[in-house]
């Protein structure tokens, strides 16, 4: 599966961190940082959590093209 973060639509909830660190992290401003685009096994499982949290729709889950 392939990550997407967008940080203008971010409200920095950090929900994402908490659920998928290995994922996602906060930059200093609070905002979503992508630390991998592709999501395998069982990060992708954590992946699709970490979308479903996210109050802001700023994670995008896709299966590759």
């Amino acid at each position: 599966m392939r990550l997407r973060a967008d940080t203008g639509v971010c409200a920095g909830a950090g929900q994402c961190a908490r659920v998928a660190p290995d994922l996602f992290d906060q930059g200093d401003d609070g905002l979503v940082v992508l630390r991998r685009a592709d999501a395998d096994g069982p990060a992708r499982d954590r992946a699709l959590l970490a979308a479903d949290l996210c109050p802001s729709g700023a994670l995008r889950v896709t299966d590759p093209a």
